[in-house]
């Protein structure tokens, strides 16, 4: 592990009860701590160039078996304020101290899942090959497993949930202007209950005085993931269907949905990007997504006479990643560079500075 980010040194202790048990998001307090003052962080800058997904490449720097547990699930997003004290070479210890607080808060009367006869088991484990550069922290995946008190020695543990934190191309100088003592992993993607997102969250909180907010995807977002999910078609991943729902400002509201095949998709995009011979074909513009969506938006015009332009973008799909305005999304390998990279950014930005 970089040195950077392993801190090999003594083991941290956390630090309890720092929260309300009920509070669902922290920011930044810069009187607690007299190195975070007015004007030490930078804020990020918002893209307007994205690189185009590697199709090929995302298999050679992420263990298969890690990579399956990435885009196996759909994922609720959530963003994170930066790990106080946060070390990768206690992963084991901090697995141990939240298996012992979700065992605390059950005893403790927490509606966790049914039955008083289970124990917990968590496991944390870095992810190495998702980070993109030198200074993004590696991403950690959290796995709660749990099982009958006295269960046959060959009862396989259920999968109770599922999370991890990662930073994809976070901007440098942002990190950069963050004090040593903390690690940032913006994004975190959970997959459970509601309940156990909730207690690992406030263990999180309490542990490493971070703090959680939902995290959801804006119409322009959207946009992007279409347009950086369709260039894919060049590399071979060819998709059979994008499809696009809007919802238009009508009383009542009125929900459009829209299922373009994959060739058109592509002659869509490829038309738009003809336009753009001067700049770099491994990139994608902010300009080619904008003449994307408005050659769609010309396309169901001709068709329904309808005008998506006023209304908002709710949700894009292929047939292997979706990704919804509240905040639900599901990846494939070949788009998760791309996906996270642009996560990673919407999380930074409703981070406080």
């Amino acid at each position: 592990m970089d040195a950077r980010r392993s801190d090999a040194d003594s083991a941290v202790t956390p630090t309890r009860h720092r929260l309300s048990r009920r509070s669902s998001c922290r920011t930044f307090n810069t009187t607690k701590r007299p190195f975070l003052t007015s004007g030490v962080l930078t804020a990020p800058r918002i893209s307007t160039v994205r690189r185009r997904p590697n199709v090929q490449q995302i298999g050679n720097d992420i263990d298969p078996d890690q990579l399956s547990l990435l885009v196996k699930d759909k994922w609720d997003l959530s963003h994170v304020t930066p790990l106080y004290n946060f070390r990768y070479t206690e992963l084991k210890a901090y697995a141990k101290s939240l298996s012992a607080f979700l065992l605390e808060e059950k005893q403790q009367g927490a509606d966790l899942i049914p039955g008083g006869d289970k124990v917990f088991a968590v496991t944390f484990s870095a992810v190495p090959g998702v980070a993109k550069t030198k200074d993004d922290a590696e991403t950690v995946f959290i796995q709660v497993n749990s099982k009958a008190m006295f269960a046959a020695p060959g009862d396989a543990p259920k999968v109770m949930w599922r999370g991890w934190l990662t930073s994809v191309c976070a901007d440098p100088q942002y990190l950069q202007s963050l004090p040593p003592e903390f690690v940032c992993l913006p994004v975190l993607c959970s997959s459970g209950s509601e309940s156990l997102t909730f207690l690992v969250k406030c263990w999180f909180e309490r542990t490493f005085d971070c703090g959680f907010g939902a995290l959801s995807l804006g119409p322009t977002d959207l946009q992007w993931l279409a347009a950086l999910w369709t260039s894919c078609h060049a590399d071979g991943r060819k998709i059979k269907s994008l499809k696009l729902k809007w919802t238009l400002p009508c009383q009542p509201p009125l929900d459009v949905s829209m299922a373009l095949d994959g060739e058109d998709t592509w002659w869509l995009w490829d038309r738009t990007r003809r336009q753009q011979h001067s700049q770099d074909a491994s990139y994608v513009y902010v300009e080619d997504v904008k003449d994307f969506m408005a050659s769609i938006e010309t396309h169901f015009y001709k068709h329904f006479k309808m005008h998506l332009s006023a209304g908002r973008l709710m949700s894009v799909a292929t047939e292997v990643a979706s990704a919804h305005i509240d905040g639900k999304v599901k990846i494939c390998p070949e788009y998760l560079p791309s996906t996270m990279e642009l996560l990673t950014e919407c999380a930074m930005h409703r981070m406080p500075i």
